[in-house]
């Protein structure tokens, strides 16, 4: 029987140090956003020097893949949870809105303006890809009532990459899009405060689209 590997003092040490910085950085990037995220501004606050950190992040790059990837981990295992408690689209859709109004900042990390100069690599566009397969299964699960015969439902049928391999049927498939864009429309412009002064609930909005969307 193989026994499980204990981790060394060491790596105890580092992962706390790593873990800590990646605390700051959410810190920096709240205040002013992650294009402004200085690994020498965290390291002086951490009390350390330049170099000292650096043998922890290879470089900002890295710890903004760190960063984004816990933000899509957390996101794909909230949506995970649902699920397997039995939430439709709706609940998805809630789920989703309550993840992204308990930290606004993680959710603009992933969805908000790209951070000028990096390009995640494939392992984060593979955890963000478990998002959309548990959108499809919970849309392919409802009814539809339609031809689903316009230009666009054509052009999905062979432009389906997105879906990594998801057999869900056409309609599923423009539902599961609808969904995407639609509701982070709302949730993007509620936590930017672009509704604030107009008098209506946000979340009002948010629940009439989703029920455009899940109408049959």
């Amino acid at each position: 029987m193989t026994q499980a590997r204990t981790e060394t003092p060491r790596e105890r040490y580092r992962a706390q140090v790593r873990a800590e910085i990646k605390e700051h950085a959410r810190e920096q990037i709240a205040t002013a956003g992650a294009s402004a995220l200085s690994l020498n501004a965290i390291a002086k606050r951490m009390g350390m020097s330049g170099p000292a950190l650096y043998r922890y992040f290879a470089g900002r790059d890295e710890l903004i893949t760190e960063l984004v990837t816990d933000a899509y981990r957390s996101l794909a295992d909230t949506f995970r949870e649902a699920a397997a408690s039995g939430a439709d689209l709706a609940g998805l859709a809630h789920a989703m809105r309550a993840w992204a109004l308990a930290d606004p900042q993680r959710y603009f990390l992933v969805f908000g303006t790209p951070v000028p100069g990096y390009h995640a690599p494939a392992d984060v566009t593979r955890i963000a890809s478990e998002t959309m397969a548990v959108i499809l299964d919970a849309c392919a699960a409802l009814p539809y009532e339609g031809d689903g015969g316009t230009a666009f439902d054509a052009h999905l049928e062979g432009h389906r990459q997105w879906a990594d391999g998801h057999p869900a049927p056409p309609a599923a498939l423009r539902r599961a899009l609808s969904f995407w864009t639609r509701l982070h429309g709302v949730l993007s412009l509620e936590l930017a405060g672009h509704f604030t002064g107009m008098s209506f609930d946000p979340a009002r909005l948010f629940a009439a689209e989703l029920d455009d969307l899940t109408a049959r």
